[in-house]
């Protein structure tokens, strides 16, 4: 669709202002609405505590594992620490 049939529709005659709304309603979109997300599966190790990440990565939005706090074979999430943990890091990371 072209800026004249938007603003046909909208029924506006200034273009400035009609190009203006539409980046800011595409700006809104585009925050509302999450794109390019892909998903990675790892499998977790035992006794492996650090993992690497892919060099794409921008941002984890959720990590989840089998068997966390249930016992019928679900994925659920695990939740994310806010604080610092109390307890010493014996590896000094």
């Amino acid at each position: 669709m072209k800026v004249k049939e938007i603003m046909e529709r909208a029924g506006m005659t200034q273009t400035g202002r009609a190009i203006a709304y539409i980046k800011d309603a595409l700006d809104e979109v585009n925050i509302i609405s999450e794109t390019h997300i892909t998903t990675q599966r790892m499998d977790i190790n035992e006794n492996q505590r650090f993992y690497s990440v892919p060099n794409d990565c921008l941002k984890i939005l959720d990590i989840r594992c089998k068997h966390h706090n249930n016992d019928d074979s679900k994925y659920r999430s695990i939740p994310r620490s806010i604080y610092e943990p109390t307890i010493v890091d014996e590896d000094g990371n």
